[in-house]
């Protein structure tokens, strides 16, 4: 594998990565369905203390899938991109063929 390569595959782990946890995804989901949404929002949507749902966030942000903007003291996140959605149905087909695949071994 050459550098560009690697680079092209390291970004695409980078965006996985970020994606890689349950708050996260609902996150994305939630973002999906609004143009942006403010931070308390996000907080009571997942059910979880403010700092941590900002952690999330950060991650999310470092990746380059949200993109924030402040207004007044309150701040708003949107998806950079709204493709995601797209990658979550692929997902859900991977898991409900897999799903079909075990039944068959189970029967």
């Amino acid at each position: 594998m050459d550098k560009d390569e690697k680079a092209k595959y390291e970004s695409r782990a980078k965006v996985l990565k970020a994606l890689a946890h349950p708050a996260r995804l609902k996150l994305v989901d939630i973002l999906s369905e609004h143009d942006e949404v403010c931070v308390c929002e996000l907080t009571e949507a997942i059910g979880t203390d403010m700092s941590t749902v900002s952690r999330h966030l950060t991650q999310l942000k470092n990746a380059g899938i949200v993109e924030s903007e402040k207004h007044g003291q309150m701040v708003f996140y949107r998806l950079r991109v709204k493709c995601l959605t797209s990658l979550f149905g692929c997902i859900e087909s991977v898991v409900h063929g897999h799903l079909k695949n075990q039944l068959k071994v189970l029967s």
